[in-house]
């Protein structure tokens, strides 16, 4: 019975740590930016942010207005969102293989195609 105890603590200490390393989140979409890709900050990227991500990832929110969104990730400014693309690709965007759903995770959500030119204009590196 001993051995059997640690087998299950053991698989429950696996899989604490997957959880705080981040490996149950989404994965990358592997987009590549197009030639002719036309998405803009202006013409897509305020619209789906405001959209979909401000309602919790904002600088005017605090406490539980940000619906355990953490304190320093905001998507305000391009900028910021530029600095966490990869992790915004991983946890919402999407391509021909990849479909993330994470976030937003209540609420109205983003078209499977939305979350595709999301990762589109990421992969771009945000233009504005």
């Amino acid at each position: 019975m001993p051995s059997r105890l640690a087998s299950v603590l053991g698989a429950f200490a696996s899989a604490a740590v997957l959880s705080l390393t981040g490996c149950g989140e989404g994965k990358a979409t592997e987009m590549v930016c197009p030639t002719d890709n036309t998405l803009t900050y202006q013409s897509f990227g305020q619209t789906f942010m405001g959209t979909y991500c401000l309602r919790c990832h904002n600088t005017a929110l605090m406490g539980s207005a940000r619906h355990g969104a953490p304190s320093d990730v905001n998507f305000n400014t391009l900028e910021e969102i530029r600095a966490e693309s990869k992790d915004i690709d991983k946890m919402a965007g999407a391509s021909a293989t990849v479909t993330n759903e994470e976030m937003p995770p209540d609420g109205e959500k983003p078209s499977v195609e939305d979350r595709r030119k999301l990762s589109q204009w990421l992969a771009c590196g945000a233009p504005e």
